[in-house]
């Protein structure tokens, strides 16, 4: 398998790495966008339930406030009414009389309870107004019955913590909606007080439609419709009474008046949500969570308020959210096209790079073809300019040198064929030579040995011949040793002229080789 080119390896390299920060970088991100989108929703909720626990902590002492004033007027109307009824027996007050005094006092009605005949209930005998005779109040408000009961044998009434205002013989109970009255929605303001020694409790109540109204106008539904109206976002808001959703029961009572949904609206309730309420009685932590509401995703969060009420809050959380994704996700498509930016110009970079490489590749392939002319152009001012500008002045002096070798060569071919030619020719002129000489010394040394020998032959052995044939015994010697000197340097000289005619032959044959290698080289 042909292994990946550097340049595949690098864009494969780099591309990885491209995907891996953008990869983690990405994940991170998504991770800081949702802690972000969580924190803002969190703080938006938190913003959106302080101001409705605000509201309702200024509308409950504002109305705590005109109720004192009212449970101060009401007790005053009852003291009144006892004072004007007074020494009379149930029985011998009349309706009209009632009435008279109702009108008078400026109040909503005025009814008398007093027990049965048989004494089981406490029930309205008298009163203003014809839907209040027979009114049992046991059967709305057992505590409310306990008092009447306990005030007409004469004992203090007991606080359960829901009347407003309380004496030793008097009980006055929150702005309610009238028992009797199912016509429509009245709201009255209810007065219990019991003169000792009297059979009977004067109920005096006036009409609090404009109280409640108030309430209702500068209070949570005040705060909760400004909030909507300010919040786009905002789905549901709603104050909500935890002990009805523990106990259900508790909303079919009208003494104390309960309704799960105080104030607001409930519309995405769930099963979880109920859970939580019911929870939130024990635990007074604020829970949130999201649930999808009508395939919308909904922010929900619960905050108790007091032991009692919870506030809720439902919020649009694709809605929040949306600009912080849009936002985050225009940052990531910037990273991402930064990223991608920086990408294409490093490979643009790395491909310059690798043409100006290729191209030292290309020049050291024709030299290694040997082509000594083939030469780089690099001009970027880099290592790589440096390194072509140095390639190509050494294949320009390879070239020289390999044109010197080769013309050197070609003259050594040409003497060393002439020396060869002229070396044969002189060695076969030696052979001759030599020969001849050789012959000639040889027959002139016969003759010399010959002449000398008769000399030798001719003189006699005596004294005074003896220097004589010393003499001819020595020049016999000398042209013996002449004779042999001629031969050997005969010899010498044949077998120089036949060495250099072998060394000239190998010359040559170097030379020929030597071109011969030479001529694969472009020159």
């Amino acid at each position: 398998m042909r292994p990946a080119s550097l340049k595949t390896q690098f864009i494969v390299k780099a591309f990885i790495i491209l995907l891996v920060i953008s990869l983690v970088s990405g994940v991170f991100q998504i991770y800081l966008i949702q802690e972000q989108v969580q924190k803002s929703v969190n703080k938006e909720a938190d913003l959106i339930a302080k101001s409705i626990e605000q509201g309702i902590t200024s509308t409950n002492l504002a109305a705590l406030n005109i109720e004192k004033q009212i449970d101060l007027k009401m007790e005053s109307y009852a003291v009144h009414i006892a004072d004007l009824i007074k020494n009379q027996t149930i029985d011998e007050i009349t309706t009209e009389e009632l009435i008279s005094i109702r009108n008078e006092l400026g109040l909503a009605g005025i009814t008398l309870f007093a027990r049965t005949e048989d004494k089981t209930d406490i029930i309205g005998t008298k009163s203003s107004d014809r839907n209040e005779i027979g009114f049992s109040l046991k059967e709305f408000s057992e505590d409310g019955y306990s008092n009447m009961d306990d005030m007409l044998k004469d004992k203090p009434p007991t606080n359960d913590g829901y009347y407003s205002y309380m004496t030793n013989n008097l009980f006055i109970i929150p702005i309610s909606q009238s028992a009797s009255n199912e016509e429509e929605s009245v709201f009255f303001k209810y007065a219990y007080y019991h003169v000792k020694g009297t059979d009977y409790i004067i109920n005096p109540y006036i009409e609090a439609n404009e109280v409640y109204k108030f309430t209702n106008a500068t209070g949570p539904d005040a705060w909760i419709k400004a909030s909507r109206k300010d919040n786009p976002f905002v789905e549901e808001i709603a104050v909500l009474d935890n002990r009805v959703y523990k106990d259900p029961s508790l909303a079919e009572k009208i003494y104390p008046p309960l309704n799960k949904i105080v104030h607001g609206k409930f519309e995405y309730e769930t099963k979880k949500d109920v859970e939580t309420l019911i929870n939130s009685t024990k635990s007074k932590k604020v829970v949130t969570y999201i649930q999808k509401n009508n395939g919308k995703k909904v922010y929900k969060t619960f905050l108790p308020v007091n032991e009692n009420k919870v506030i809720y809050i439902a919020l649009d959380y694709e809605e929040m959210s949306a600009p912080i994704y849009k936002h985050s996700i225009i940052l990531i498509l910037t990273g991402l096209i930064s990223l991608l930016s920086l990408f294409l110009l490093i490979v643009k970079f790395f491909n310059r790079i690798y043409g100006n490489i290729l191209k030292i590749m290309r020049q050291i392939n024709l030299l290694e073809e040997g082509n000594l002319t083939a030469k780089s152009k690099v001009n970027d001012g880099s290592e790589l300019d440096t390194l072509s500008k140095t390639t190509n002045r050494m294949v320009e002096k390879l070239n020289q040198l390999v044109t010197d070798t080769q013309e050197q060569a070609k003259k050594t071919q040409r003497l060393s064929m002439i020396l060869e030619m002229e070396t044969a020719q002189s060695l076969d002129k030696m052979y001759a030579v030599s020969t001849e000489a050789t012959m000639k010394s040889r027959e002139q040394l016969y003759e010399i040995t010959e002449f000398l020998n008769d000399v030798l032959n001719a003189l006699e052995p005596t004294k005074e011949n003896s220097s004589v044939i010393e003499n001819v015994e020595r020049m016999k010697k000398v042209a013996t040793d002449r004779t042999a000197a001629v031969t050997n340097a005969t010899i010498t000289l044949s077998d120089l002229m036949q060495s250099l005619h072998e060394q000239s032959s190998e010359l040559s044959a170097i030379s020929n080789i030597l071109l011969k290698h030479i001529s694969k080289f472009k020159l």
